[in-house]
């Protein structure tokens, strides 16, 4: 069976994509099948692994592709299902279902089930209809972080409006917590960190440290892996990894 893991917080500039990206290729390098599903009408993740993709995400929903004919390879074991700028309409056209809205992301995909031992879900820096589709989708939660004051109100916000979808998915875990830009020589960014602790003990993973080639290799098209595979930004993504592959 599949683990279904939403990458996800309702604020941009907290590294969600390079976090769902970084995490994808650091499964698939250790031997798993995975399928990175980009919801984002940006289209990062696309960007981020610098490969084109002709069809994704809103060509199932909106056009009946089927969704195996839609995804890409885009490293040995990972698969990316594009998002993009033609998802804005699809979540219009959810918005105007009568019932079953939020089912709409598990119909289109249903065809994949068990196809893959990780299925990540990449979602937008808001609360809207395909977010809200992915958390219904999943059944873990991986929240980045930014050591920052108003991501800790966007944090608070997140964690209350994800309980309103756990009275229906009952199965939803809010898992992980990956603080993201730690940087030692800023001492709001430690202060915020033990915060975390304190109030997130079991979900709290080891810091992203503050690094630039993680932000250098997306002008490459290359995974921190592959781009600089000796520097804390790959070591610290690689800990995140081995966290997720200990809950199998």
């Amino acid at each position: 069976m599949s683990r279904k893991i939403c990458v996800a917080l309702s604020k941009g500039g907290v590294a969600k994509s390079s976090t769902a990206v970084s995490i994808s290729h650091g499964l698939a390098m250790a031997g798993k099948k995975v399928l990175l599903v980009d919801t984002d009408d940006q289209g990062q993740d696309a960007f981020l692994l610098g490969i084109p993709a002709q069809h994704g995400l809103a060509d199932v929903i909106v056009e009946d592709m089927c969704a195996a004919d839609a995804i890409c390879k885009a490293r040995d074991n990972l698969w990316l299902l594009a998002g993009g700028k033609a998802l804005a309409g699809v979540k219009r056209s959810i918005g105007r279902k009568d019932f079953g809205a939020e089912q709409t992301l598990s119909d289109a995909l249903a065809p994949l089930k068990d196809q893959f031992d990780f299925v990540i879900i990449d979602t937008s820096p808001s609360w809207d209809t395909l977010t809200i589709n992915s958390l219904f989708y999943c059944t873990e939660v991986l929240t980045p972080v930014s050591l920052e004051v108003l991501t800790l109100n966007s944090l608070l916000e997140f964690s209350e409006r994800l309980k309103s979808v756990q009275a229906y998915n009952k199965g939803l875990k809010h898992s992980y917590l990956v603080p993201t830009f730690w940087d030692r020589r800023v001492k709001k960014s430690s202060e915020i960190l033990d915060q975390l602790k304190k109030h997130y003990p079991k979900q709290l993973c080891d810091p992203i440290r503050y690094c630039v080639r993680i932000s250098e290799s997306a002008g490459f098209g290359k995974t921190i892996y592959e781009y600089a595979p000796s520097s804390s930004g790959a070591k610290d993504y690689q800990k995140t990894v081995q966290r997720i592959l200990s809950h199998e």
